[in-house]
């Protein structure tokens, strides 16, 4: 199976009048409605319990709505059993959740594993082009996760996220806990393999300055609605609404901070 080159393009997404209610009364996604274009990178941002993270789970049936639909390329999310869904998807998240007692190949594996549809060669071959594809050597393939870095660890989740080349690629707080040279780095390559392979992708990041950097388009969320939707540079010229320009003005604010720095005259 070889990776493509992203002459193909990831599915369109749509939520039509999205709700989640929980039975304490808590509403996290209160009738949300957007379209997200094939091929797009998406970020969702806001603050922590603004409901993005819900949002995102809705897509590969984690949590399952109240009310309304989640679309994949036309298709309802809820017609067929959840499991089928999320086999078109790939998703990785904060806690990459690797089995600490299989190894990095088993790991990237685990889903040809489950179904047991692959021989052996042709499952390594396609973990080596998963390494290859996330900049890991193939030799790491025999290590434990214990042995890994933070980053490493998530390069391994990303790999296993794409292992079965799906379409759209959710990542929720995936970078988080990682240090900032190693969450820029990542961000960076992920960026990269949305463009190379063609994916939609959808990122939940409570970092607004990550999300003017890889995104295409921003959705910005606060009591579980929309409530900011531009592109990174139209939030920038000071679009998107005024909860979103609260959020831009904390990198914006930064930026100058660090420039005014460089222009002061050494002591």
């Amino acid at each position: 199976m070889a990776v493509s080159s992203g002459s193909a393009s990831g599915p369109p997404v749509a939520f039509e009048r999205l709700a989640k209610r929980y039975p304490d009364g808590t509403t996290a996604v209160d009738d949300v409605s957007a379209v997200l274009a094939a091929g797009s990178f998406t970020a969702l941002v806001g603050a922590s319990g603004s409901g993005k993270s819900t949002l995102l789970q809705c897509v590969n049936r984690l949590v399952e709505p109240t009310d309304g639909r989640v679309l994949i390329d036309g298709r309802d999310v809820r017609d067929g059993p959840a499991e089928a869904v999320r086999r078109r998807i790939g998703y990785v998240f904060q806690d990459t959740g690797l089995f600490p007692h299989l190894t990095v190949a088993e790991n990237v594996a685990i889903g040809w594993r489950i179904a047991g549809t692959h021989d052996r060669e042709e499952t390594a071959a396609r973990v080596a082009e998963m390494l290859d594809l996330v900049d890991l050597p193939r030799t790491m393939a025999a290590r434990l996760p214990e042995a890994l870095s933070g980053g490493q660890r998530q390069r391994i989740g990303v790999a296993r996220a794409l292992f079965t080349a799906p379409g759209l690629m959710l990542m929720d707080e995936a970078f988080g806990a990682l240090d900032p040279v190693t969450r820029d780095a990542l961000g960076r390559t992920m960026r990269g393999l949305h463009d190379r392979l063609g994916l939609t992708t959808i990122l939940v990041t409570h970092d607004m300055a990550e999300a003017l950097l890889l995104a295409d388009r921003v959705l910005v969320m606060a009591r579980g609605r929309i409530v900011g939707d531009a592109s990174p540079a139209a939030l920038l010229r000071g679009e998107g609404g005024s909860e979103a320009q609260a959020l831009v003005a904390v990198p914006r604010e930064q930026a100058e901070r660090l420039a005014r720095m460089t222009r002061e005259p050494a002591a």
